[in-house]
């Protein structure tokens, strides 16, 4: 085979290259690897296949979606190719091959071709125009972010007639590129950019709307200027910048230097730049449009990040709400209702009721300061603390000490925690802390009301801290509602607060432990009429009802 086969691939915008089939099989397709990558998503990406069979060159259709199509007929299994056949992928304005095995031919089939364009200005304004109509294409059928941006690339090509575009991205202070490509729309190394990066970094840090040089390399230069010792005619810098929305919803750029997130780099080693005024202004339009994929891209990737988050928060929250007490006792003498209901995804109020020594249980509700993840961590830290306890009244005060130095040691103060701790017998009587939360109501058969101040100090906040109990008789029908700040602290759109005396509101008429704890917690919950909380909810009701006999 003395002579080796071309194929000439006529582009949508008007652009026009040659390619030698010096590699057998030679793929065609949307893949960067194939021998000949052709950028239009309505290609597959291993679209069609030349080899060579029985002295024939053969192409073949690759299940391609849109099909492969010789001289306008589709190719129902591998065809031989003749020198002049017409090759297209069935797509509407779409790229088009031409198969040659005449080189002094396919010379000749260019230059006409290449002559017939540059005749008229209106077939390169055409050209232009095709360029930006692939960019709207790619937007709206790509899911590459990195088609619509290789599309952005070969427009500005296109348009200032250009030989190599480079998309590139600030990295700190380095510069990665994203995407580079030639005229002919072959994809390029990075490696094949060697304009010093300092110079590049000069032009995007000036943050000037354009950067354009043009350089003579027989007029001499100076030993500074290496872009000239490149033989580079002209480069062209055109800076991508962080977008914000404004409070009209229209876009805005932003001036700052360090706002500037990238360029789009062009240079020409055979002729200068194209920059007249038209040429300029769909140059700034291609880099805006650059600017929002990769705005709209770095979007997208925080909202799959929030939706994980939240996602993670979700199953955060179930695993604290099934580590508060699923079945909550009753008992001959003692009965116990609850809730928590936090504020974020996760809070830091718990409660749980356990059995106590000697025939008595014990309860503890606690609120851990702030609110999230750390003070979720925090709330289970002292849930662990508390299940481990004896539960005895005369070991109370210690375990509270043992508590606060653990905190100590691990928080070093930054989180705290404000508890109610209890342990009621069989007898009626309660010994009770109380390190801070707000004063439980002891609501009496005689509707009268009692609140059990705090007696000590809350648990991680202070080395010195010491801890004294409390007593109290209870009587049959008495009932005790513990509840957290987010009680009076609920607050409704107007920021009015729930207050103490809507608590008391809530609690006078009295009743069973069920009725008292909905009672509050409905109460706090229509008041607070929808509107966010800074606080979680917990409320904890416990009645005393000995046995008759």
């Amino acid at each position: 085979m003395s002579v080796t086969p071309h194929l000439l691939l006529e582009h949508p915008a008007g652009g026009r290259s040659r390619h030698a089939i010096d590699h057998l099989p030679f793929e065609i397709g949307r893949q960067p690897d194939n021998q000949l990558a052709v950028r239009d998503n309505r290609i597959s990406r291993r679209h069609a296949r030349i080899t060579h069979a029985d002295g024939h060159y053969v192409i073949e259709d690759l299940d391609s979606r849109s099909g492969v199509f010789v001289n306008g007929q589709r190719l129902t299994g591998p065809a031989p190719l003749e020198s002049g056949d017409q090759i297209d992928f069935g797509v509407e304005d779409g790229y088009r091959l031409t198969f040659s095995l005449d080189s002094a031919g396919l010379a000749r089939l260019m230059g006409s071709m290449s002559e017939s364009g540059a005749a008229a200005p209106g077939a390169q304004n055409l050209a232009k125009l095709r360029s930006l109509v692939e960019v709207a294409r790619a937007l709206q059928t790509s899911l590459s972010i990195d088609d619509v941006l290789e599309a952005v690339v070969d427009a500005a090509l296109t348009i200032t007639a250009t030989e190599r575009g480079f998309l590139m991205l600030r990295q700190g202070e380095d510069l990665t590129t994203r995407v580079a490509r030639d005229c002919s729309r072959r994809a390029l190394s990075p490696d094949d950019l060697r304009v010093p990066a300092k110079l590049i970094q000069r032009a995007l840090n000036s943050r000037r709307d354009m950067l354009s040089m043009n350089f003579d390399p027989y007029a001499g230069s100076d030993p500074s200027m290496t872009v000239a010792q490149l033989e580079l005619r002209s480069v062209i810098c055109v800076p991508l910048v962080k977008l914000r929305s404004a409070s009209s919803d229209s876009t805005q750029q932003l001036d700052a230097a360090q706002d500037t997130v990238g360029l789009l780099y062009l240079d020409s080693r055979a002729t200068h730049a194209d920059l007249s005024a038209g040429n300029r202004e769909l140059l700034q339009t291609l880099a805006l449009e650059a600017s929002t994929i990769l705005e709209n891209a770095r979007l997208l990737d925080e909202e799959r990040k929030r939706v994980k988050l939240d996602e993670e928060m979700g199953i955060a929250r179930e695993i604290q709400q099934s580590l508060l007490p699923r079945i909550l006792p009753v008992d001959e003498w003692f009965s116990v209702c609850g809730s928590s209901q936090p504020a974020a995804q996760v809070g830091g109020d718990y409660f749980d009721v356990r059995p106590a020594e000697q025939g008595g249980w014990s309860i503890v509700v606690a609120d851990v300061s702030g609110k999230g993840v750390s003070s979720a961590l925090m709330a289970s830290l002292l849930q662990g603390a508390f299940i481990a306890a004896h539960h005895r009244p005369e070991l109370m005060t210690d375990h509270l000490a043992r508590v606060n130095r653990f905190l100590l040691e691990r928080m070093e103060g930054e989180k705290y925690a404000t508890v109610f701790y209890a342990i009621l017998q069989p007898d009626g009587l309660l010994h009770y802390a109380n390190t801070g939360i707000c004063p439980p109501a002891v609501v009496r058969t005689n509707g009268q009301i009692e609140r059990l101040e705090s007696n000590g100090m809350p648990l991680g906040l202070f080395e010195e801290a010491t801890y004294e109990l409390g007593q109290l008789r209870m009587e049959k029908g008495d009932v005790i509602v513990a509840f957290s700040d987010g009680v009076e602290d609920s607050s409704n759109a107007a920021g009015e607060s729930f207050g103490k005396a809507r608590v008391r509101e809530a609690l006078r008429p009295g009743g069973t432990p069920n009725e008292l704890h909905v009672r509050l917690r409905d109460a706090a919950l229509a008041f607070a009429a929808g509107a966010p909380q800074a606080d979680d909810l917990t409320v904890v009701a416990f009645g005393y009802r000995p046995n008759e006999a």
